[in-house]
């Protein structure tokens, strides 16, 4: 079978990787040759405005999938004329839209942080006398990793936060107070059948992942279980297949939805060595009608994302139970070029194998 991808970045570098094990063979659709999973497979250099492109891209694939959410949907549209595309459409067009997820999540009785749709200067006061200070205002789309939003903490925050915004849909949210971070892995079959991973925590410094722990620290049973609720609500709604990782809060043992992707994940990477089946390997099971592996865990897992920096390999290896992940980027501030997850039978074994990675990279 082989599978098209539309993008070529590491996410797809890391389902090529867990796909030629299984007899799967890929190619690659991306705006730029320089991509990282260039290395590895074919790849359709195109716009996705180009519908020959991907006429000529599609013709001798099995099925299509994507590994990031702001494909235009349109272009997913053009593709399904010719071959199945998963995850559908319509979990594009919900993620790619704050508002109309949010809206989505509510709807389905998945708590948010209560949000308004801003369409002007005084729309976006009118939303404050009810959010009240600290708000959090947002583009609707495009905004990743920190990006296109603004925290208003006071009414002198408005002004500079509006002109750095406007323009663009916006979304006002209330700020939410939370304990933690957290994301929720899960995947579902074309038959329906469907799997979880254990609520990942997550650690965010200036808008971007920096750490993961699977399984969450003091993770319950019922919090487990909420988020399993949620999550499956969202697959059935959309009649999903792929991974969906979808985010939220966590206050007073409560879960609060943050956003959804729909695809591999970030906080999902730990499970290349901590799961017995990873999130990419269930990924492409799902989207190629195959049975769904296992997400059991292997033991205590972290993880941590290499941005802007690239350590000594020796010495990161070194390091009992480390596994190092490199994408094949150049180095860069803020962008991510890899990751190192570590994996122990224990909680406290891997907590300290992570203050030695940590203590590391630090010095890089």
């Amino acid at each position: 079978m082989k599978i098209g991808v539309l993008g070529a970045g590491q996410l797809g570098r890391m389902l090529a990787l867990a796909g030629y094990p299984l007899g799967l063979e890929f190619k690659f659709f991306n705006t730029v040759a320089d991509a990282p999973a260039g290395q590895f497979a074919s790849l359709v250099v195109g716009q996705y405005e180009d519908e020959k492109a991907l006429a000529d891209f599609v013709s001798d694939l099995d099925v299509v999938t994507y590994e990031f959410e702001n494909v235009p949907v349109n272009a997913v549209n053009i593709l399904e004329r010719y071959v199945n595309v998963y995850p559908p459409a319509k979990a594009l067009e919900y993620s790619q839209d704050r508002l109309v997820e949010k809206t989505l999540f509510r709807d389905l009785g998945i708590p948010v942080p209560n949000f308004y749709d801003v369409t002007g200067l005084e729309s976006l006061q009118e939303s404050l006398l009810r959010t009240g200070f600290p708000a959090v205002l947002k583009t609707r789309r495009m905004g990743y990793d920190g990006k296109g939003q603004a925290v208003l903490r006071s009414e002198a925050d408005v002004k500079e936060a509006w002109q750095s915004l406007q323009g663009n849909a916006l979304i006002l949210e209330s700020f939410v107070g939370f304990e933690r971070e957290v994301s929720m892995i899960s995947v579902r079959s074309k038959t329906g059948e469907t799997k979880f991973y254990p609520l990942t925590e997550n650690h965010h410094r200036e808008g971007i992942l920096r750490k993961s722990i699977a399984p969450a620290p003091s993770l319950t049973d019922e919090l487990q279980t909420q988020a399993e609720t949620y999550a499956k609500r969202v697959l059935e709604r959309l009649e999903y297949v792929g991974v969906l990782a979808i985010e939220f809060f966590v206050k007073e043992d409560q879960l609060i939805a943050n956003e959804m992707a729909p695809r591999v994940h970030n906080s999902g990477h730990w499970t290349i060595e901590g799961a017995v089946t990873s999130q990419f390997e269930n990924h492409l099971r799902a989207v190629a009608g195959l049975p769904l592996g296992s997400t059991q865990t292997r033991g205590s897992s972290a993880m941590l994302n290499l941005i802007g920096v690239r350590p000594n390999v020796d010495d990161v290896l070194k390091l009992e139970n480390a596994h190092l992940h490199w994408y094949g980027k150049s180095v860069r501030p803020g962008r991510k070029v890899g990751h190192v997850t570590l994996v122990g039978e224990t909680v406290k074994e891997t907590q300290h194998q992570l203050i030695l990675l940590e203590n590391l990279l630090s010095k890089i």
